[in-house]
């Protein structure tokens, strides 16, 4: 731990001063990062010549973000998924983020895939096309030509990425464990579970392979669809840090005069990427999760193709159920229905009242059971249920808001395409579909010889847990370990209230002796100050300078 505080020490005065600037001094001098900061370092708090206190609190978050880079972006754009996590308005200005960086040199590009391959790049592609279809912060992408003819599209890693990344996540790591309890106080109990979980999809995303494993996946379970592609990845030719993939020539699904151009239906094509989509959530479990309308072309013959597969989300069977569930709720207007699905989706859910939990969904069904279908927002039930979830604490998995934040792109797609898009319209059917397959004997079969596994296994390990609890008993080795949160606050006010009364018990017990002194009989060496014992001076003096420490002890308080 030391030593990565110290290789870390200037990157981390960096993210101080950027703190500093945008107006977070409470986040330096509330933390330990308070220690790595001098008055000669701060700066002035300005951004573009504006005075950054006419700015939102969340807005100036979403400023140092910007000012710490691709990995901080990174990490921002992902929370931005999790309206459990973040109030609203944050998750507004995180939204705004833009990861898109230059291209880096096409020499440096085709020394990675030359290293990565072992060979020239000659021995590969017979064309190599040296400017870029685009770049981000992970990579950037080149059209080629394979020796065999086949056109193909080349993802190269950024040079030294994984080690900048590494550095970053090292810092995050860092930052967490000095501002844990000014984050802890501010509602996010639990920082470090989030950037350990974004450590897992950075490093995730910094393998190539994992991508081409995710189109793999996709391309078995479509592979009898005719009017849905996923491009093939070639393994041969891919590492962890290029990835080589089929061409494919098309446009943005959202082109409608193209498609009109080509004799296509643009209502037809949006009606087929919904249900492509809602198949790939509630029939297989694990989608596509930014189905942007520039990861989304469509070919002059109809088919639809999904592109870049380096954001998957998945849900499990009973994920699956609890989710459509509540949509079912809602369609049936049945609030308690919604709170039983939501209890069984939530990783964690405490809720101290379940009819208050009940009635705010039972106003969400009446306000949009009321609307006419043109009125019915994806949006504005996204963002309804979004307050719920985050107004409960209810710690649902990540893969829900990434479907929800995919049903709103995918709504506003439909709209550009199709005057009389709904969404519910093409959720319902497979409301109905996944009640069937919930109650169907199979999975009723499979559900049962689950619990009776668990049971077995149960039964089994029993005696012997009760044959080891009993012989702790009668050595007397059996312990019990109570662990107690949230009393840290109260055991320090408790001790500086002991601390004081003591101290003032001391001042009444000198206040005291020096009124009896007065009374005393004293040998002839007893001083006198104007007719009064020097002793009972002493001691009003200590009385005094007591009740003094009180004073100042208890304007500390005040002031903290």
């Amino acid at each position: 731990m030391f030593k990565n505080t110290i290789s870390n020490l200037g990157r981390i005065r960096q993210v101080v001063e950027v703190l500093v600037r945008y107006g977070f001094e409470d986040v330096v001098t509330s933390t330990a990062l308070r220690r790595l900061v001098t008055q000669k370092r701060r700066i002035s708090w300005q951004h573009a010549e504006r005075a950054v206190f006419e700015t939102s609190r969340w807005e100036r978050v979403r400023m140092v973000i910007e000012d710490l880079g691709p990995t901080f972006i990174k990490l921002a754009q992902a929370m931005s998924n999790r309206p459990d996590l973040l109030p609203e308005a944050l998750i507004d200005e995180f939204q705004k983020l833009q990861s898109d960086v230059p291209p880096f040199d096409v020499r440096l590009a085709r020394q990675i895939i030359e290293r990565e391959l072992g060979q020239p790049i000659t021995a590969v592609f017979s064309e190599f096309e040296e400017k870029p279809l685009g770049s981000a912060s992970i990579g950037q992408v080149h059209k080629a030509r394979l020796l065999t003819g086949e056109e193909v599209v080349v993802k190269v890693q950024r040079p030294d990425v994984q080690e900048k990344v590494r550095t970053d996540l090292s810092l995050l790591h860092e930052l967490v464990r000095l501002t844990a309890g000014f984050l802890r106080n501010h509602g996010l109990s639990n920082p470090q579970d989030i950037v350990d979980a974004f450590e897992r999809s950075m490093m995730k995303e910094l393998d190539y392979t994992s991508e081409a494993r995710s189109m793999e996946q996709f391309r078995k379970l479509y592979e009898a669809y005719e009017t849905f592609s996923i491009p093939k990845p070639y393994r041969e030719l891919s590492t962890a840090k290029i990835l080589v993939i089929e061409f494919v020539s098309g446009c943005k699904i959202t082109d409608k005069p193209q498609l009109l151009e080509w004799g296509l239906s643009p209502e037809k094509v949006a009606e087929t990427g919904m249900d492509i989509y809602l198949t790939q959530i509630f029939e297989f479990g694990i989608f596509h999760a930014d189905p942007h309308p520039g990861n989304v072309l469509v070919r002059p013959d109809g088919t639809l193709v999904l592109i870049d597969f380096g954001m998957v989300g998945k849900l499990s069977k009973q994920q699956k159920y609890a989710f459509a569930g509540v949509f079912i709720g809602m369609a049936r207007q049945d609030a308690r229905s919604m709170a039983l699905n939501f209890r069984r989706l939530a990783l964690t859910a405490d809720i101290p009242d379940m009819r208050t939990f009940e009635a705010d969904l039972n106003d969400l069904i009446e306000d949009f059971t009321m609307l006419d279908v043109k009125e019915m927002s994806m949006s504005d039930l996204a963002d309804r249920l979004q307050v719920i979830i985050y107004d409960y604490k209810l710690q649902v998995p990540g893969a829900v808001f990434l479907i929800l934040r995919a049903l709103v792109i995918l709504e506003g797609i439909g709209k550009v395409l199709h005057p009389r898009f709904n969404t519910f319209e093409f959720v319902r059917p497979y409301g109905a579909r996944i009640i069937a397959e919930q109650y169907s004997p199979e999975n009723i079969l499979s559900e049962a010889q689950y619990t009776g596994t668990q049971l077995l296994a149960l039964v089994q390990t029993l005696p012997a847990d009760l044959r080891q609890i009993m012989r702790k008993i009668s050595r007397g080795d059996l312990r019990l370990k109570v662990e107690l949160s949230g009393y840290q606050a109260l055991m320090r006010t408790a001790d500086r209230l002991v601390s004081r009364t003591i101290i003032a018990l001391i001042a009444v017990a000198f206040l005291l002796f020096s009124g009896l002194s007065l009374l005393g009989h004293y040998s002839p060496e007893m001083r006198y100050l104007h007719g009064i014992p020097i002793l009972t001076w002493w001691s009003l003096g200590i009385t005094g300078f007591l009740f003094l420490i009180l004073l100042i002890l208890g304007t500390q308080k005040r002031r903290e």
